[in-house]
């Protein structure tokens, strides 16, 4: 029995890094040519200070999904172009195609959920 149930959760455990791979193979598909681009020049370009290089470890500039500049694209797109006080412009470092394809694929980013114990201290 104990046999049977280390060869069930091997194969478990071996099968979980297959099916998040499927995953985003299935994410990938999901994208366009334009929006794989933007993922590529996204992570070359602004993963530095917006993509979290690990768990529990805060970002330079905030995390960006499909609800920054609550979702227009006019105000991104000024934002990487021009920068801000804390923000490099783009605008001599990007082509403007580059620049589409960032906002195209940070529009299929998704929110992430609220934090459980932020819900609950704002229920106060």
């Amino acid at each position: 029995m104990n046999h049977r149930l280390s060869s069930l959760l091997l194969a478990l455990a071996a099968a979980t890094p297959a099916a998040l791979a499927q995953q985003s193979d299935l994410r990938e598909t999901q994208l366009s040519e334009t929006q794989r681009l933007g993922r590529q020049v996204f992570a070359q370009s602004c993963g530095i200070c917006h993509l979290q290089p690990s768990l529990g470890v805060k970002t330079y500039g905030p995390m960006l999904n499909k609800a920054a500049t609550a979702g227009n694209d006019e105000v991104m797109r000024a934002f990487i172009v021009n920068g801000t006080d804390r923000m490099p412009a783009f605008k001599y470092y990007l082509k403007p195609a580059e620049i589409e394809a960032i906002i195209a694929y940070l529009r299929t980013v998704p929110v992430p959920p609220e934090p459980a114990a932020q819900k609950q201290g704002e229920a106060r």
